[in-house]
C-alpha cells in the first residue's frame, strides 16, 4: 500500500526529456526556416532603406505552427545569432550594425511578432483553423510588428512618426498575402501533426493538475 502513490508519477518521467529535446529541435528548426527565408533576394523600394523580404512569412509561421513561447524562442534565437555576426538577414546582413540601421524596429520586433501570433492562435484557433489563423498571422505578423517597425524606422532614419508609418503602407499588401500563405501552411502542418499548440485553457488545466499531485501523497 505504501507504494500506491507513487505510481501516477512514474508515466512522466521518461517523457520530460523527450519533450525538451523535441522543443529545442522545433526552435532551432524555424531559427533556420526564417534564415533560409533570407537568401531569397529582397525587393528594394523608395524610402527609409526598409526592404521588402520574405523573413516576415518565418516569423509568422514560427508563431503559427510552434505558438507563443516556441515562437518566440526560434526568433529570438534567429536575433542572437544575427547578433553575434552570421549574416542571416536578407542581403546577407548581420552584426551588431543591424542596431544601427533603419530596420532595427523590425529586427527586435521579430519575436515579439511570433509570440503575439502564437498567442493568438492559443486563444483563439486551436484546433487550427483557417479564418482564426489568417487573423491571428495579420494582427500578430502584421500589425504588432509594425509597431516596433515604423519606431525604429522614425528613430534611425530621422523622420517623423508619421512619415514612417506611410512608408510601412509600402509593404501592407505583400504581408497581408504573407500572412494568409502562413495560416494555409500552419493548417497543413497541424492537419498533419495534431497536438502541436495546446490552447491556454488545457494548459491552465495541466499548471492545476501538476500543482494538485502532491496532495495524493498526503
Amino acid at each position: 500500500m505504501t507504494d500506491a502513490p507513487d505510481a501516477p508519477h512514474a508515466p512522466h518521467a521518461p517523457h520530460a526529456p523527450r519533450n525538451r529535446t523535441r522543443d529545442l529541435t522545433q526552435i532551432a528548426v524555424f531559427a533556420g526556416i526564417v534564415a533560409a527565408l533570407g537568401v531569397v533576394p529582397a525587393i528594394t523600394i523608395p524610402g527609409p532603406g526598409v526592404p521588402i523580404t520574405l523573413q516576415t512569412l518565418g516569423v509568422m509561421l514560427a508563431g503559427a505552427v510552434l505558438g507563443s513561447k516556441r515562437g518566440f524562442s526560434a526568433l529570438l534565437l534567429f536575433d542572437v545569432l544575427v547578433l553575434a555576426g552570421l549574416p542571416l538577414l536578407a542581403g546577407g546582413r548581420g552584426g551588431l550594425a543591424v542596431l544601427a540601421s533603419p530596420t532595427v524596429g523590425y529586427f527586435i520586433g521579430f519575436p515579439i511578432a511570433a509570440f503575439a501570433v502564437g498567442w493568438l492562435v492559443e486563444r483563439f484557433g486551436n484546433p487550427f483553423r483557417i479564418l482564426p489563423g489568417i487573423v491571428s498571422t495579420v494582427v500578430g505578423g502584421v500589425f504588432v510588428l509594425y509597431i516596433p517597425g515604423i519606431i525604429g524606422v522614425a528613430l534611425m532614419a530621422k523622420i517623423g512618426f508619421g512619415a514612417a508609418a506611410l512608408s510601412a503602407l509600402a509593404f501592407l499588401p505583400g504581408d497581408l498575402a504573407k500572412a494568409v500563405i502562413a495560416a494555409l501552411i500552419a493548417r497543413g502542418v497541424h492537419k498533419a501533426y495534431p497536438g502541436l499548440i495546446q490552447d491556454r485553457g488545457h494548459r491552465r488545466a495541466e499548471a492545476t493538475e501538476t500543482s494538485a499531485a502532491p496532495a495524493v501523497d498526503a
